[in-house]
């Protein structure tokens, strides 16, 4: 039996197969297992990969079986997943028509509404459905016949010879109903043009032969002539694999022409399409956005053929795994791969109970001595006496998929790929020219370990206990929501602490129909426009629906623009070092760092300064127009403002409610921001009338000047009050305790610097600047007085600009000035923020023992840290924020969809990450109070526990 087509997976995904389907397999037996999961997984990967396995379990001889599951797999008569005739809908000239057929089960559904008479198109296209549906059905379980089958009633114009040539060729021996049947269907169509396949010609890599595939087209006549042809100009043999050969044999199934109208957006899959355009090779580009915008016209299983495993397509396989899987931070409660329990501070893609019962069910089918891959077979010996313990951590590797940031893969290491081929394969049963090492080329061509699966380490269990693990806890892994609703780290406390839990549920929207993908409501999410053009976006709301609304066109990106730098050709998204600067090319445009490199920072006093254009590092602020503080006037001019768009002065320390009035009925109120996108000044308040009824189910609680807490800023100004901070108020923060926080501001308590989310430098007002190159001893910070690491051992960072060091993770990040404007456009000129960013950021900590602080450096990177909050962090802990910082560089770095769709988080063009790493473990101290309040609390009030304590401490 071999594996499901496309369109019948995908039934699957809405509406699961019919359980009673199971009761022909015997029962107890591996198959009655296999075909009890079939009924109940959701989880596109998983059904993926057990419908490529199950005719291992339940072999082709159960036909009552098969029949079955054939039957109820397509779904036809189903709602949720159409039926025969649901793609020519579109044909239909009535308006009337085309929704009475979206909504129709079949033919008679549509009869009263759309005429024969008018409608010819629409009952044509339904007429070849249907001869499709009834033919294709005598091919029974032959996949591969039933797709040459399909092929032919699915291409949009008269079928070509070598389609029908290639039909007859496979399907002959299987049943000759089945050609009788294609046979009726294709002698009652004309000869077709040669002429029809012209956009068959667009596919060819090389200008020269799209040229002369046209003119081959125009004037030669038979189909041998025109191939011999365009072997002859092109250069090539008519090669599968080759997108244009593929096009014109219609051995993968012939793409539509670019004529075609664009697919109903129902079908969409915007998370997939995003990858797209990362693919190496315009076949497998091709095929990704077939699969990702009209389902059922490309099968998953040649794509997993020809591009799933292929080496030069790592970038576009990492993207889809990106969406279908996101990595996540811990594994636990696994009962068969339970040496990868106890694992907090490592990162899985799939860590849940259907894959622990996918790697046991591969061992069992291992053990026939077959190791079956989508375009190869592996014969092995008796994996139950030939390292088992080997065989069990590949099969749970593979199913668990441990992340790694640099590459993002799910592969096994090659070395342990060869060890256990060359002491376990069954060299009797391999091909000519297979060896352990050509198969692990394929498999495995990585042998780094930081870029893939060491099996060693999952050889035995952590070497963490029970108890331990406690110290970082995940509370939406696994995931506690609905299909519909995303899961957050609660960071904000409950109104009635007695139903408190650690994380909130929020409504979310799929990115497009065919996704399983969420955002969360109210979020900005960059797409691709429906034909997928490369560059080409459109910015949606998630609205309240739960779907995409409100989508406004981008301009374009000229994706084909390089840069040249040095001489060298930069494709467009790649990033470089030029110096000790690091640089990305955007449509042309070199965007880069501007750090001072060693040998040029050298200041007028003679002191290496390592600030921007070597000016001194002395701290004379000013207070720039996009409402940051620069050390002096000197860096605010290296930065690009003008001498009028600055003021002598810390931004904080300035009142702009003193000088702009508000219309009448309205006051005044601060609103701090350092803005991102230049179209205007960045105003540092706004004029607020007395608010109505406030929202009672809205919890984000804000402390007033007189250290009263209000659910909401609305119950704040509806109460007269005046805004301190965000969140709850705290005791160590009634009394004014000015410190400096990183971005040169200061602040009259640590509350107010957590409520900028900004962390704390140093206590006391700001009076000196760090150097930014990571190479100024002699800084004016020498006078200042830092705290002492809050872990010992931990060998800290010093974030730009900064004078002390901190025990964090740091991510500075470059981004794209134009694109920040173009959001800010795109959303009625309201500014872009660095608030904005951080709160997005803050999405992605999935542990609540780290948060996410950050500002705009002053050599104008976007730096972000990801800290522990506790006073005396772990070395747990700081593994844990080290790894979430690891994460969201690599999401970055590799432009992943489930991260640059967010708005403005796609101005995102690369990525620097600084960790912080432990020395000793023997002088870390025992977990604290707050630890204990983690481990012994209620989850109602486990939260509460920590915000109370929440970075107080920690950044004075």
């Amino acid at each position: 039996m071999s594996v499901l087509p496309q369109n019948r997976f995908l039934s699957l995904l809405s509406v699961s197969a019919d359980p009673s389907c199971c009761q022909h397999a015997a029962e107890p037996s591996p198959c009655k297992e296999a075909c009890d999961q079939l009924t109940t997984i959701k989880s596109e990967s998983r059904l993926k990969h057990l419908l490529q396995s199950l005719p291992g379990y339940c072999p082709e001889s159960m036909n009552e079986l098969w029949t079955c599951i054939n039957s109820t797999l397509p779904g036809v008569s189903r709602k949720s997943d159409g039926w025969v005739g649901l793609g020519c809908c579109e044909l239909a000239i009535s308006p009337e028509c085309r929704r009475e057929c979206r909504q129709a089960s079949s033919k008679n559904d549509i009869t009263k509404i759309c005429k024969k008479v008018t409608e010819n198109s629409l009952y044509s296209c339904i007429t070849k459905n249907e001869m499709g549906s009834s033919c294709c059905s005598f091919a029974g379980r032959h996949t591969t016949c039933r797709e040459y089958c399909e092929a032919i009633f699915r291409t949009d114009s008269t079928p070509t010879e070598s389609q029908i040539k290639a039909f007859k060729g496979y399907c002959q021996i299987h049943s000759h109903k089945l050609v009788e049947c294609v046979n009726n269907f294709t002698e009652s169509y004309p000869a077709r043009s040669p002429i029809d396949s012209l956009y068959c010609c667009e596919r060819a890599e090389a200008t020269h032969c799209q040229d002369a595939c046209r003119r081959i087209l125009h004037t030669l006549h038979t189909e041998h002539e025109i191939i011999e042809g365009l072997i002859s100009e092109c250069g090539s043999q008519p090669l599968p694999q080759d997108p244009m050969w593929q096009c014109f044999l219609g051995s993968a199934h012939p793409l539509p022409p670019p004529e075609e109208e664009p697919p109903h957006p129902a079908k969409m899959d915007y998370a997939k399409l995003h990858c797209c355009s990362k693919a190496n090779t315009s076949l497998c580009r091709d095929m990704c956005k077939e699969i990702s915008t009209h389902w059922g016209s490309q099968t998953w299983q040649d794509f997993d053929q020809l591009c799933e495993y292929s080496p030069v397509e790592t970038e576009l396989i990492a993207c889809l795994a990106d969406v279908r899987e996101p990595c996540q931070l811990g594994c636990k409660d696994l009962t068969y791969c339970t040496n990868f329990n106890n694992r907090p501070t490592e990162l899985f893609r799939s860590c849940n109970v259907q894959s622990d019962q996918g790697a046991m069910n591969d061992m069992k089918l291992w053990s026939n001595g077959t190791i079956r891959m989508p375009f190869m077979n592996i014969p092995v010996l008796d994996i139950r006496k030939c390292l088992p313990d080997m065989w069990k951590a590949v099969a749970c590797s593979l199913q668990i998929k441990p992340c790694h940031s640099k590459s993002r893969g799910s592969v096994i290491c090659k070395s342990d790929c060869v060890d256990i081929l060359t002491k376990c394969g069954d060299r009797k049963r391999f091909h000519e020219g297979q060896t352990p090492e050509r198969i692990c080329e394929l498999l495995s061509p990585i042998d780094d370990p930081e870029r893939c699966i060491p099996l060693h380490r999952y050889l035995m269990p952590s070497s963490l206990g029970d108890s331990i693990v406690e110290e970082v806890i995940h509370p939406c892994n696994p995931n506690p929501c609905s299909s519909n609703n995303i899961c957050r780290v609660n960071r904000k406390g409950c109104a009635d602490l007695s139903s408190c839990e650690p994380y909130v549920c929020e409504p979310g929207c799929k990115l497009g129909e065919a996704s399983e993908f969420l955002v969360q409501q109210g979020a900005r999410i960059q797409v691709p426009t429906h034909a997928g053009s490369p560059g080409c976006y459109e910015v949606c709301v998630c609205g309240p629906s739960g779907r995409l609304e409100n989508c406004v066109e981008m301009p374009c990106v000229d994706t084909d623009k390089a840069c040249i730098v040095g001489g060298q050709r930069k494709n467009h998204g790649s990033s470089f070092q030029t110096d000790c600067n690091t640089c990305s090319c955007f449509s042309g445009e070199t965007i880069c760092s501007t750090r001072t490199c060693l040998g040029s920072s050298f200041s007028s006093d003679g002191h290496i300064a390592g600030l921007p254009c070597s000016c001194p590092d002395h701290f004379i602020p000013v207070c720039a127009s996009n409402g940051r503080t620069y050390p002096s006037g000197c860096v605010a001019r290296c930065m690009g403002f003008k001498d009028h768009q600055y003021v002598f002065g810390q931004c904080h320390l300035s009142n702009p409610c003193s000088t702009n009035t508000c219309p009448r009925n309205q006051r005044c109120v601060l609103k701090r921001r350092v803005c991102l996108s230049s179209l205007s000044d960045c105003q540092q308040y706004e004029c607020v009338g007395r608010p109505g009824a406030c929202d009672k189910n809205v919890f984000e609680p804000v402390c007033d000047t007189d250290g009263q807490v209000h659910s909401s800023v609305c119950h704040l100004q509806q109460a007269g009050k005046t805004l301190a901070y965000q969140g709850q108020c705290q005791e160590a923060c009634r009394k004014p305790q000015q410190v400096c926080g990183h971005n040169g501001e200061t602040y009259d308590t640590v509350c107010h610097a957590f409520s900028d989310r900004v962390a704390v430098d140093y206590k006391g007002p700001c009076n000196a600047v760090g150097h930014v190159s990571g190479m100024a001893p002699d800084s004016a910070c020498s006078l200042v007085s830092c705290p002492a690491v809050s872990t010992p051992g931990c060998h800290p960072i010093t974030p730009p600009g900064a004078c002390c060091p901190i025990c964090a993770s740091m991510l500075q990040i470059i981004w794209n000035q134009k694109q920040m404007n173009t959001f800010s456009k795109l959303n009625k000129n309201q500014f872009v923020t660095v608030r904005d960013v951080l709160q997005i950021l803050r999405l992605y900590v999935s542990v609540p023992q780290c948060d996410v602080f950050g500002y705009l450096s002053i050599n104008n990177q976007l730096v972000v840290l990801i800290a522990p909050v506790d006073h005396h962090p772990t070395p747990l802990q700081v593994e844990a924020c080290s790894k979430e910082a690891e994460k969201i560089d690599a999401l970055i770095n590799y432009a992943s969809p489930t991260l640059v769709s967010h708005v403005p988080l796609s101005a995102f063009l690369s990525s620097e990450i600084r960790t912080s790493s432990i020395h000793s473990k023997s002088s870390v101290p025992s977990p604290p109070l707050l630890l204990a309040l983690l481990v012994a609390a209620a989850p109602g009030s486990f939260l509460l526990a920590l915000l109370s304590a929440l970075s107080l401490e920690r950044f004075c």
